[in-house]
């Protein structure tokens, strides 16, 4: 249902939606029902010319059980949300699936800067390959990220992932994604972090095997060099 307004993008976008429409559901349902009975209360025991009014201490035992028995079912409701919950959380947060590539993911005010591996597919290395508000990744791989924040917090929001992660000055968060539809997509700031927070926007381009071998091959440094040489060449 969520998808029709935010698109899934991601191997878990799926998993968070459904626990959003439990929610949703089982408290809606609580919502409606207490409504309904709010109101025919009000109708039932209106003020009526004749007819004395009713006093109820609350220990009745009739009384007691229009209390006891739904609070006992919306604790029944309440487990089967903690356990959805529970399950998508380590799924997300406490499960790390091994990684075709990992990328750094910085936020500053008011900026996200990415470095991810360059053709050797490892990071920190002379080919990595350095964006700013601009990443690029290959659709159906699976992607560790290293978070960081650099003055203030930040939080890392890919919205058609469902994907939220706060970022913390003096640490590195890890976290994964597997991207599962190709094309473009925000990437947000999910947490106020001074004047230009809400500036601090980027672009996720979701690239097929060949986009994204052909963009790496064009932006990797030592393809740059290459091409700065050759062309000093040529033109000497």
């Amino acid at each position: 249902m969520i998808e029709r307004w935010v698109q899934q993008a991601s191997s878990f976008a799926g998993d968070v939606d459904g626990l959003v429409l439990l929610v949703t559901v089982l408290v809606g349902f609580w919502f409606i029902a207490a409504e309904i009975m709010f109101f025919w209360l009000i109708f039932r025991f209106r003020k009526r010319e004749g007819v004395a009014t009713q006093y109820l201490s609350g220990k009745e035992k009739h009384v007691k059980n229009w209390v006891n028995i739904p609070h006992y079912l919306v604790l029944v409701c309440d487990v089967f949300i903690i356990i959805a919950a529970v399950q998508v959380w380590v799924k997300i947060k406490q499960t790390l699936p091994p990684a075709d590539a990992t990328i750094r993911v910085v936020g500053q005010q008011w900026a996200w800067t990415f470095t991810q591996p360059g053709p050797d597919g490892l990071l920190d290395t002379a080919d990595d390959i350095r964006t700013s508000d601009d990443l690029h990744v290959e659709v159906d791989k699976t992607y560790h990220f290293k978070l960081e924040a650099t003055d203030v917090l930040h939080s890392f929001s890919v919205p058609v992932f469902r994907l939220k992660q706060d970022s913390v000055p003096g640490r590195t968060i890890t976290g994964w994604f597997k991207p599962t539809k190709a094309g473009d997509f925000d990437i947000q700031c999910a947490e106020i972090c001074g004047i230009g927070h809400g500036i601090m926007a980027a672009r996720l381009h979701v690239e097929t095997a060949e986009q994204h071998q052909e963009w790496m091959a064009q932006n990797s440094p030592i393809a740059e060099a290459e091409a700065a040489v050759s062309d000093s060449t040529t033109s000497e």
